[in-house]
């Protein structure tokens, strides 16, 4: 069985060492990074499964870091992490691209359930994914995480693309609050959250600027959302 390669970007080295033990005695290859140029590095030549991101760093702001990883390799796992915990961080660090977010000092086993999270759901993913997904007039684009009207991209957030990826995997098919929360963040979801609610608003206010006149995704009250496309053939 091949191991799951993590790659932990901190510039804190004695929180690196301990992190690398963890991993390793979850049966996982651990590398660390303690700056921006070793994390390029270290990506150039291998990419890994999950990166734990540091978001503040000797010579490069994680968060930017993010964002360019995440347009570089779409398919790549980014957990970061931060000693500062204001939700206005992790709203932006997930909009930017991040598939969840930690705030310092974090247990170890949340860390741990969090990363086998991401590993598992990368896991699920085919090898050789579809690379666009079309239902009429609007297509989704994976290797540029771009979603097209008539052909133009339009503005989605990294947070909108992800639900609505999510939605698109069943069209027609009620998903629940919990699988957009997870698709979202992993691990993240709490019953009495209502913040999928407002990100699915957001989205679909966006697709009826794009596409006035059509409802592309219906509330199922009681049970969560349907990603239902118009004009598809």
């Amino acid at each position: 069985m091949i191991k799951p390669v993590v790659l932990v970007v901190d510039d804190d080295e004695e929180l690196s060492t301990m992190l690398q033990r963890l991993l390793e005695n979850e049966g996982w290859t651990a590398k660390a990074a303690f700056n921006a140029a070793q994390a390029e590095l270290s990506l150039s030549e291998r990419l890994p499964d999950v990166v734990l991101l540091d978001v503040m760093l000797p010579d490069a702001n994680g968060m930017e870091l993010c964002r360019r990883w995440r347009l570089a390799h779409p398919h790549l796992s980014i957990l970061m992490l931060t000693a500062r915990g204001d939700p206005i961080d992790r709203v932006l660090g997930l909009e930017l691209g991040a598939d969840d977010y930690l705030a310092k000092p974090f247990e170890k086993r949340e860390l741990v359930a969090r990363l086998r999270s991401l590993i598992r759901r990368q896991s699920l993913q085919p090898q050789t994914p579809t690379l666009v997904w079309e239902f009429g007039v609007l297509s989704i684009h994976f290797l540029t995480r771009e979603v097209r009207v008539n052909g133009e991209a339009i503005a989605l957030s990294g947070t909108e693309f992800k639900l609505l990826v999510e939605m698109a995997r069943m069209p027609g098919q009620v998903v629940s609050r919990q699988q957009l929360s997870n698709a979202v963040q992993a691990s993240a979801y709490r019953p009495q959250d209502r913040t999928v609610d407002v990100q699915v608003s957001r989205l679909r206010r966006r697709l009826e600027q794009e596409l006035p006149g059509a409802e592309w995704i219906e509330t199922v009250r009681g049970e969560g959302y349907a990603f239902v496309p118009r004009g598809a053939s």
